[in-house]
């Protein structure tokens, strides 16, 4: 099948598209710390991998979306942040007693840090969604999700004051639904169990 050379836009559009990003400032291929002097890498022209067939398109180009995660040292707390929304996980024995529903006093402060950010974001809609692990029935673990997630909604309405007013708050337990660790092990069902507050990013 005949085929035809890519032309630099087109190529630049592929390695997006392809997930290779390309940036200004360091070469593809540049090792890290590698400064804008290094030499681009060399590219041949000839190669079938930069050649699409005659009547082919390319996908369109669409910026990535990019996910930063941040977890403290002990795992208590994880912070994930895309281009779109924030969120907060807390691990339940942070917030709660064994299979209660009652905040700790060593909770306020955290659901106070995040209450700060719904602040700074000028949050108006925000997501409170409990989980637990794989032990027990399913019934209890929905029962108690939704419990714990109401309890940090609560805190959260009240460390906002006057604030807490104008956002809409989507509180819901999931039980053992969406496990983000394998519930295998206890230190898995640790990080199951767990309070997740999302809100979107301001532009």
């Amino acid at each position: 099948m005949p085929r035809r050379n890519l032309t630099a836009a087109a190529l630049t559009a592929l390695l997006f598209t392809t997930g290779v990003a390309v940036a200004d400032d360091e070469p593809t291929g540049a090792p890290p710390g590698a400064t804008s002097s290094s030499p681009p890498p060399s590219v041949d022209a000839n190669s079938p991998g930069l050649k699409l067939a005659d009547g082919a398109t390319l996908a369109p180009a669409k910026v990535l979306d990019i996910k930063s995660v941040v977890e403290d040292l002990s795992g208590d707390e994880r912070r994930t942040d895309t281009n779109e929304d924030v969120t907060f996980a807390l691990q339940a024995e942070v917030l709660f007693p064994k299979d209660s529903s009652k905040l700790n006093p060593d909770g306020d402060s955290r659901i106070k840090a995040i209450a700060d950010e719904i602040e700074n974001q000028k949050a108006s809609s925000v997501r409170v969604f409990g989980f637990t692990d794989n032990l027990g029935s399913y019934a209890h673990g929905l029962k108690l999700s939704k419990a714990r997630a109401e309890a940090v909604h609560d805190a959260l309405t009240a460390a906002l004051g006057a604030q807490g007013g104008d956002i809409t708050f989507q509180v819901r337990g999931y039980s053992e639904d969406y496990p983000i660790a394998d519930n295998g092990s206890e230190q898995g069902r640790k990080k199951n169990r767990r309070v997740e507050v999302s809100l979107p990013k301001s532009d």
